[in-house]
């Protein structure tokens, strides 16, 4: 069993990100992994400041909502990212996360597996290609992690266009398999 940390990054209700994010969830707990589901939607996240007192502290000074999330990213074996593709590139709100949870460097992280979900109106191969060089370069600040794998859907722009899409499945074995 495995401590999963699922993080969606997309702050609209109803969210084709989200229902992806939903798949893997269940795909994993099905599998007997506890997982743990942190929505960005309603959370007080603020920019990182550089100041880095964190790697001193263990913790950010910024007194909000990323330093909870930063807890439960140390704790779990496997981060998952779930964000839509805005401008070709992750959600704002993803990237000020991952700043955010700068405190981890310094300290004994679990996780050693990474998996990126990613949605978009584009359906083009290359579109979750940014995205996906992000992460890849946060996952390499990390001795031995890896980005597991990628899952992109393309083709979903309003909310809820996602229900029926063959990608689901493929969200609930990856997750089934983490």
């Amino acid at each position: 069993m495995k401590r999963v940390l699922i993080i969606s990054t997309s702050i609209r209700s109803g969210s084709n990100s989200e229902i992806l994010a939903h798949e893997f969830e269940r795909g994993a707990k099905d599998s007997g992994n506890e997982v743990i589901f942190i929505s960005l939607k309603d959370k007080k996240i603020n920019f990182c400041r550089g100041c880095l007192a964190c790697q001193k502290l263990g913790k950010c000074v910024i007194d909000d909502d990323a330093n909870a999330i930063t807890e439960e990213m140390e704790k779990a074996d496997v981060i998952v990212w779930v964000t839509p593709i805005y401008y070709y590139e992750m959600s704002g709100q993803m990237k000020t996360m991952i700043d955010r949870a700068n405190s981890l460097y310094a300290k004994s992280y679990n996780f050693k597996e990474v998996y990126l979900l990613t949605v978009a109106a584009e359906d083009e191969e290359f579109v979750p290609k940014r995205a996906i060089s992000g992460v890849q370069g946060w996952v390499d600040c990390f001795e031995g992690v890896t980005l597991k794998e990628t899952l992109f859907v393309g083709g979903v722009d309003a909310p809820n266009t996602i229900k029926n899409n063959e990608k689901l499945l493929k969200a609930y074995e990856l997750g089934g398999n983490v």
